[in-house]
């Protein structure tokens, strides 16, 4: 039985049953992908078509959050009418098959162009009556401005109009776009975004397959800058931001006072918006809009309407991802990263370079992103299983000897190390990116068995992330192996990585932000999974 109860406004579901959600649905949805998806705006020079308006979105805790937000649309019949209005176009093309642009949305779309366009962007405003006018600034771009009314940050939209932004994309980048009307409320409601700059030419040595193969490529490019040390393989854009339903539960009786007031005298006006922001007390914390475990559910689900981008990054060993982080909220965000140490590459667009060599990189590695209000960091994130000083793919054949290459002694599978010291499509002979089984491994360590002796699953409380190995990738087959290095999982038992890769845990290190309405586990959470080289993924799910 389900009991409820009312916590800020808001209808929320039990402690007990919160966590039976969270279990439930992390169990239904462990294969989701993620990617960064977006939407364009045409091949050159491009024009976006969004609407400010309300709705609603929804938290893991069964709570209807009332939220404004910005989605592809047009006026509609009538002032505070929005109608759909399909975008020029989406991105990455790999997911233009499901992929779609709601007329409100959280976070509003990532807006994908290219170095050098001339961007345009007219925004109406379908806000309700009491929210009065809104508008759009560009952090980091010189904008010009037509139509609209003069406001302290940005020309504004009164209710039903239109304005039109334009600015020149000068340089590649992770840039924020939000309100720039009473931003203390409207960023809070969810008038927020992000503007992706992809280089117009990247480096030729970014080119190439790279790590990727003949896989499935979900990428908007293949190099974050204008530079041959920022290419990569997959990316990921994660916004951080924090919600106080009690303001948003403010902001619905005033304007629900107000309609009540027009639609009862229609010459009526309304005393413009005045919420209190003050003291702030966040009790969501989001990731793309959603929360864990919904962040963990694919990308434009139809169990999120409004909630259109997801968590949940994967990678195989051996590639570069491109994390994009952005702090979106009024408070610091540490988004804290397990498995390894990334690279930032930029702060806010701004590449990072040693003063005396502009072809290295000169951005700190780090393991906890500090997501500062307003910043954008671009990373480069990789995993091999160097350092652990045991052979993750489980390579314990009987007579062959610890080290790089033991094709000669019956090995199956050697490692053969390119340069840097890893199986790669550089070594010689070369692996092949999503074919050969231990691609991107550290042949330092090939043939090492795991130091210690696995419990036997039938006796120990397995985690609904274990596939049944220590090691990575199904192994069932002991092929003369020294041991035995993958055992049966018990009948019935539910895996959410039936690929049997690595999960690592990334969150919030501010503790109170990975809990739902003060319930843990929830909020700012999601897990990053190393896939088996051999493992597809599908950004798409």
């Amino acid at each position: 039985m389900y009991s409820f109860k009312t916590c800020g406004g808001v209808v929320v579901r039990s402690m007990s049953m919160l966590l039976i959600l969270a279990v439930v649905t992390s169990m239904c949805c462990g294969l989701a992908r993620a990617a960064v998806p977006g939407i364009t705006g045409g091949a050159k020079n491009p024009t976006f078509n969004l609407v400010a308006s309300a709705g609603s979105t929804s938290q893991p805790d069964g709570a209807s959050i009332y939220t404004w937000g910005f989605g592809c649309g047009k006026a509609g019949s009538a002032v505070g009418l929005t109608a759909a209005a399909a975008p020029a176009g989406y991105a990455p093309a790999a997911l233009t098959a499901i992929s779609t642009c709601a007329v409100m949305q959280l976070p509003g779309p990532t807006l994908i162009v290219t170095e050098g366009d001339t961007v345009t962007v007219n925004l109406t405003n379908e806000l309700p009556v009491a929210a009065g006018n809104t508008s759009i600034i560009f952090p980091g771009f010189k904008v010009s401005t037509t139509n609209g009314v003069a406001g302290v940050l940005a020309r504004e939209a009164t209710r039903g109009t239109t304005v039109t932004y334009s600015f020149t994309a000068t340089k590649p980048g992770t840039y924020v776009y939000h309100s720039g009307t009473q931003p203390e409320l409207q960023i809070e409601m969810g008038l927020y975004g992000v503007v992706i700059v992809l280089p117009k030419t990247p480096p030729a040595v970014c080119q190439t397959p790279g790590a990727l193969g003949s896989q499935a490529d979900y990428r908007l490019s293949t190099a974050a800058y204008d530079h041959p040390q920022t290419c990569y393989d997959r990316e990921y854009l994660f916004q951080l931001m924090e919600m106080d339903s009690n303001i948003h539960l403010a902001a619905l009786q005033q304007v629900t006072d107000c309609d009540a007031r027009v639609a009862a005298t229609p010459t009526a006006t309304c005393a413009p918006i005045a919420v209190q922001t003050e003291p702030y007390h966040p009790n969501y914390f989001l990731i793309n809009g959603r929360s864990m475990p919904d962040d963990m559910d694919g990308p434009y689900s139809s169990a999120y309407p409004n909630q259109p981008y997801n968590g949940n990054p994967h990678l195989h060993p051996g590639e570069t991802m491109l994390i994009r982080a952005v702090g979106q909220g009024r408070i610091q965000h540490p988004l804290h990263i397990h498995g390894n140490h990334a690279r930032v590459l930029a702060r806010d667009g701004n590449l990072l370079l040693s003063s005396v060599d502009q072809l290295s990189l000169a951005g700190p590695l780090i393991f906890t992103f500090p997501t500062v209000s307003g910043q954008t960091v671009d990373a480069l994130f990789q995993w091999t299983g160097k350092g652990l000083n045991w052979d993750v793919y489980g390579h314990t054949y009987a007579g062959a000897p610890a080290g790089p290459s033991t094709a000669g002694n019956g090995d199956p599978a050697p490692c053969y190390p390119d340069l840097n010291g890893y199986y790669t499509n550089t070594s010689n002979p070369a692996a092949i990116p999503g074919v050969t089984p231990n691609y991107g491994e550290w042949c330092a360590d090939h043939n090492k068995p795991i130091p210690v002796t696995p419990p036997n699953p039938n006796i120990v409380a397995n985690g609904l992330w274990y596939g049944g190995t220590p090691y990575l990738g199904l192994q069932s087959i002991p092929s003369g192996s020294a041991q035995f290095i993958s055992t049966p999982l018990p009948p019935g038992f539910a895996s959410q990585n039936p690929s049997a890769g690595y999960a690592f845990m990334w969150h919030s290190h501010d503790e109170r932000e990975i809990t739902t309405n003060d319930v843990f586990p929830g909020g700012m959470m999601m897990m990053m999974i190393i896939d088996p080289p051999a493992a597809k993924i599908d950004e798409s799910q």
